[in-house]
């Protein structure tokens, strides 16, 4: 009996339409407002890296080096 109530379910589900839900208004419509585009430069946050000599690895090391709990 189990079984035959699990099929019909199954059966029955799968008859249903598939709806999805939308975030926004219909992509197809031309009179939903949408926000105005702006302009983000992709390099706004550069900074210009110029090559340097090597310090002291022993120096740096104790610099980021977990401090000691007392």
């Amino acid at each position: 009996m189990k079984l035959v109530v699990i099929v019909l379910t199954l059966l029955t589900a799968a008859c249903k339409p598939l709806s999805y839900p939308l975030a926004g208004g219909d992509p197809s419509d031309p009179s939903v407002p949408v926000p105005p585009v702006r302009y983000q430069s992709s390099l706004g946050a550069y900074e210009r890296q110029r090559p340097v000599e090597p310090a002291p690895w022993r120096e740096q090391n104790e610099r980021i080096a977990p401090q000691p709990k007392r």
